[in-house]
């Protein structure tokens, strides 16, 4: 078996994988003051809930925008997998074809989701991953990584709002039956929902133009991005573990 851990600025995620098929996913909230003994009680807690055995990993791999919290959570995993993981922390190492001027200024997250919308999808194609940040990515038909656009994310825009204002709530991020609300929640879920996916589908119409040629495919995936991509006017396919995905080839092709 094949652990994979993807260190986000808000979670980390982890999937087991035995051969091609994925057995799980778990999440943890990043915190990075954790030491490595309690991220190692953590992973161990979560094996034993999902019934698997720590002697049955070949390998690991860890892909990382968190540099503070990239030691303590290795040396966790070394501890209790007995295995070393291959650790990325930018595009260099994981095989993707970068141009020129770009390459090892690629953070890895964005490299493990390219790897693998290379070897999934139609090229040339679009990801679009939305996590923390939002990032839409365009790699051409030979598999080279152009570059990508960075804006802030969902729930960055979200937490802006409750906090800097005194009389707009938390929500849900559900899309509503309209755009046009009526109440304050549900205006706030048409401006976060379907103005997202507007600048979704704005910025990949206004790239394909600048690129020049039609984008084949465009994928979705990070945590936020399975209800706003539905209301996006582009076809767009979500692929929720592109990332866990995108690791195991590197590590494949590494090993």
């Amino acid at each position: 078996m094949l652990l994979t851990v993807d260190i986000g600025n808000t979670n980390i995620t982890m999937g087991i994988f035995d051969g091609d098929s994925l057995c799980f996913t778990s999440r943890l909230a990043t915190d990075r003051k954790r030491t490595e003994d309690q991220y190692a009680v953590e992973l161990l807690n979560i094996f034993k809930l999902h019934k698997t055995k720590v002697s049955e990993f070949k390998g690991a791999i860890i892909s990382s925008v968190v540099p503070e919290v990239t030691e303590a959570l290795r040396r966790a995993v070394v501890f209790v997998t007995g295995k070393n993981p291959y650790v990325l922390q930018s595009d260099i190492g994981s095989g993707l074809k970068i141009i020129n001027n770009a390459i090892g200024q690629v953070g890895a997250d964005i490299a493990a989701v390219s790897v693998a919308a290379v070897k999934k999808y139609p090229l040339p194609c679009f990801v679009m991953d939305l996590g923390t940040a939002t990032k839409i990515i365009l790699i051409d038909e030979n598999e080279m990584f152009l570059g990508c656009t960075i804006s802030a994310g969902v729930r960055i825009s979200l937490d802006a709002l409750s906090d800097r204002t005194s009389q707009l709530p938390a929500i849900s991020l559900h899309a509503p039956e309209t755009s046009i609300g009526t109440n304050t929640v549900d205006c706030m879920k048409s401006g976060t929902v379907f103005g997202t996916a507007a600048m979704l589908d704005g910025l990949t119409k206004r790239m394909e133009k600048d690129f020049g040629k039609e984008v084949k495919s465009t994928i979705a995936t990070g945590g936020l991005s399975k209800e706003i991509v539905k209301n996006c006017e582009r076809e767009v396919i979500y692929d929720a573990n592109l990332i866990l995905e995108g690791l195991k080839y590197i590590y494949e092709e590494n090993a």
